[in-house]
Order: structure tokens, then sequence, then C-alpha cells
């Protein structure tokens, strides 16, 4: 044993960590099933919202111009209405059709070969100690596709690991930790900058009804952000994810399924072919939106603008990427014998997505009554009025700004949804502080990434438990979340450091943004 103070230091404090981990684990393993707590989580948001709607709250809600009011989801009205509602609520809960429908694509990828064969081809071609910063990457630059990350990157990130002979559920954290905890870190703008700044504008307008916003007002920042989360997710993946999930046994369906042999003529020939047809279905697709007419674009021409079809049509896109490619390479190298192979690849998909829809139902209602109660708005305006009634130095409140923001996102799901609440509050306040629309953005930014991993309320989380059971069939929400709160934690910290020294070296933001209002 060795006699190195800091080295026993290291070893004593990468224990507690892992102690503190598997307790979390335990803890979180022993709540309800997940679509059981959803249920119980709805019994709760009903009864509170009957006693919280019984008293007047001085907060204005930014939505109406009037003060925020509880709804009583017990009365007789809100009860029928849940009920009459109860169908469209499942049905229009927006990540089923995008995990079905995009599942449908990449089943069909799957069930032919063609995603293994490419999976092998590309470990053959890349350094196993390169592998997870890689994914994060791909995770990252994924967002510019909405939603698709979680619904491909995710599983293949799993496929990955498991084939480069490491632990699936590893490959898991380090693509969910890119597509969400990394969430506002992309050199790729995305529909979300526009979205953002829109909302920024609209407050910072009550202030000052002149200031225009430049859509890429944190560009710069979250470009830069992009290196950081790499790295960051890279450390903490080999110095406290990997080691602590190592041991865990794979004992799901998938087991003993790595495959790095070498491709075979024939599913070489496949893939070749594969690829080119997917080749052939993006120069089809960029070359039908490039014109200025183009049917893609939004009204005013716009092709990354979130009413545009061509970003409203991200998921159908991705089912047709994958779903060709996948029957081309099926029926070149022999895997796919006629279209009832097709049809079951489908199946096969919707067959492991049985549990998902069951949790989604569950979900949808809690979350649509949730924001319906309107608790989540009530708590997102008075942690901003503690915010701003504790009047602390430029650099706390912005620290302070990404703390409630990561707080409320706990709650509060959707990004547009928390900032649309948030912004009319905080813009206008730290604009009277001398702090500028773009830096109160990048801020909450920051905290609306970093606990989007942590959160069972997040749509996409009961997901993510479905595809670690696929490997490790005792998953529950206490694995995912002990094996996401150290990148959680890290993001949440070393992000926001990173911010303010960002800030403190005057490095730009953005496009045609500031630090301070008004702008020098």
């Amino acid at each position: 044993m060795t006699s190195d103070p800091n080295v026993q230091d290291q070893t004593r404090s990468a224990g507690a960590l892992a102690r503190a981990l598997d307790w979390i684990e335990r803890v979180g393993n022993k709540l309800p099933d997940p679509a059981l707590l959803f249920l119980l989580l709805l019994i709760v948001v009903w009864l509170l919202s009957a006693v919280m709607s019984q008293f007047e709250y001085s907060h204005i809600d930014p939505r109406s111009g009037a003060a925020i009011e509880v709804e009583n989801l017990l009365l007789p009205a809100s009860l029928t209405s849940f009920l009459s509602g109860m169908v469209g609520t499942f049905v229009g809960f927006h990540p089923l059709g995008v995990v079905l429908l995009a599942m449908l694509g990449i089943g069909v990828a799957d069930h032919t070969g063609f995603i293994r064969a490419g999976l092998r081809s590309l470990l053959s071609m890349t350094s196993p100690k390169l592998l997870t910063p890689m994914l994060l990457l791909i995770a990252i630059i994924s967002h510019s596709a909405a939603d698709a990350g979680y619904v491909l990157v995710i599983p293949l990130g799993a496929v990955m690991f498991h084939a480069a002979g490491r632990h699936p559920l590893v490959g898991i954290a380090v693509a969910f930790a890119g597509v969400s905890g990394g969430f506002s870190a992309n050199f790729v703008p995305s529909a979300l900058d526009p979205m953002l700044q829109g909302i920024s504008q609209a407050g910072a307008q009550l202030i000052d009804p002149n200031l225009i916003l430049n859509p890429l007002n944190n560009w710069f920042f979250t470009s830069a952000s992009t290196l950081l989360v790499v790295a960051l997710g890279w450390y903490i993946t080999d110095g406290i994810v990997e080691p602590r999930l190592r041991h865990l046994e794979v004992d799901g369906d998938l087991a003993g399924s790595q495959s790095l042999e070498a491709l075979s003529a024939a599913e070489q020939r496949g893939l070749r072919i594969a690829l080119l047809a997917m080749a052939l279905g993006v120069v089809a697709l960029i070359a039908t939106s490039l014109p200025e007419g183009s049917a893609w674009r939004a009204p005013d021409g716009a092709l990354a603008a979130s009413q545009a079809p061509l970003m409203r049509s991200i998921v159908p896109l991705i089912f047709l990427l994958f779903i060709l490619p996948g029957v081309v390479y099926g029926y070149v190298s022999g895997s796919a014998k006629n279209h009832h192979d097709i049809v079951a690849g489908m199946t096969q998909a919707m067959s492991g997505m049985g549990y998902y829809i069951v949790m989604a139902f569950f979900a949808s209602l809690f979350i649509a009554e949730f924001g319906r109660s309107n608790l989540g708005a009530l708590f997102a305006l008075q942690g901003a009025a503690w915010l701003e009634a504790a009047a602390m130095p430029a650099a706390v409140t912005v620290t302070a700004v990404v703390a409630i923001t990561g707080i409320v996102n706990l709650f509060v799901g959707s990004a547009s949804a928390k900032w649309a609440l948030l912004a009319p509050i905080l813009v206008p306040m730290l604009m009277q502080l001398g702090i500028s629309p773009d830096l109160t953005q990048a801020a909450y930014r920051v905290g609306d990434s970093s606990t989007n991993i942590i959160t069972p309320l997040m749509p996409y989380f009961p997901l993510v438990v479905v595809f670690c059971q696929r490997y490790v069939t005792q998953t529950g929400i206490g694995t995912v979340v002990a094996m996401m709160l150290p990148y959680s934690v890290g993001f949440l910290v070393i992000w926001t450091g990173f911010l303010l020294l960002y800030w403190t070296i005057g490095l730009p933001l953005g496009l045609e943004a500031s630090y301070t209002y008004p702008a020098p």
C-alpha cells in the first residue's frame, strides 16, 4: 500500500464518491416503477393545486400580464376536462411520435445489419481512446436535428461501446451527456438560437423598445463550450462513470452481442451501396433545399427557422434516411430476402418500445396537468423574485441565474417554456444592473443544459431508462440519475466558471453581442 498522502486522499475521495453514487442509485431504484411514479406525481399535483389555488399571488405572469393563479385541478370542470382530453394528451405527447417514427426506420436498419456493419467499419478506423470524445462530439452536433439525438445517438452509443468491449451503459451515459447535458454547446447553429433570442429580445424591449438582438448572440460562447463539454465529459467518463459501471453485469437480451470481426465480402458490398444510397438521399435533400423558392423553406425564406418545413420534417427524414440504406443493405448483403423481413424489422423495433409507451402515457398526463396547474410557472417566478430581492454583485447574480435555471429545469422540461417565464423578469432586471440580455441568455443556457440529465420529468428521460434496460434489466430511475449526476454537477460548476472566465477575459459571446447594458 502506498504511503503517499496525496494518493491516499485521492483514493478516499474516489471511494466516498462511489459510495455516495451507490447510495443515490439504491434509494432511486427503491422508488416505484417509473410509470407508477408519474401516476403518483400526478396525484400529488392534483392535491397541491387544490391547496395552493386557495391563495392569491402577487407575481405577474408574463404570458398573460395578470397576477398568476394556480388552477384547482380537482374541481369537477377540471376533472372532466382531464378525462375528455386524455386521448389527445397521450397521442399529442411530442416525444411519443418522435420516438416511434424514428425507431421504425432505425429498426429496419438494425434488423438488416446495416447499423452493425457501419459501426464495425467505424470502430475498425477509430482508436478506442478516442471513442468517448468522438461520441460526445457527435451527440452535441445532433442538436441541430432537433430531438434526433435522443432516439438515434443514445442507443447507437450503447451499441458502439458494447461492440468495442466497453460497458454499453457507459455509451448511453456519454451520449446522453452530449445530447442533453451539452444541449447549449454547439458550433452548428440550430433552431434553438433564434427561438431563445426572440424571447430574450421581447423581455429586453420591456426596458428598451428599440433594442434588437442577433439570433447568434451566443454563438461564439456555445462554440467554445463544445470543446469544454467534450473535454469535461471525457474526463468524467474515464475517471468516474466508467470505473463505477465496469463491473455491472450486462444481463439483457443483447448480452454477448459484441461483434468486431471483419466484414465479409457481401457485407462490405452491401455497406458501400447502402452508404451510397444514403448519400444520394442527402444530396437530393440539399439540392431541393438550396433554391430560394424551395418548399423546404419558411415563408420568409429561412431554412433553419422552427416553422420551416425542413426543420419540422427532421424526424420523418431520419426515418427515410435509415430505412432506405437499411433496405438496400439487406437486399445487397443477403440479410433480407423479401419485404417480410423489412416489416419484421419494424415490428421488432416496436415490440421493444412497449414499456416506453406505457411510461409515456402516464408521463404525458402528469406533464400536461403540471403545466395546466401553473405550479411550475409559480415556482419559476418565485425563484426569479428571490434573485431580484438579493441584489448581489454582477458575477454572483449571473451565477445565481445559472443556479435558479438549473433548479427550475428540474420541474419545467421545455427550454422555450422556461425562458418564456424567466426572460421577462430576469432580462429587464439584469439590464437595470448593467448586464446585457446576451449575457443573461448565456447564463440561462448553461443552467438549462446542466440539469437536463438528472430530472425524471424531462420528457425523454423514460426513454433513456428503457435503453439502459435492454442491457441491464434491473435499471431504474436511480441507476440513471446516479450514472448522470457526475456529469450534471461537473457541467454546472465548471461550465459556470468557464462563463465567468470567458466574461472576465472579454471574449465575444456572439454576433453583435455585448456583456453590458447599454452596450459600449
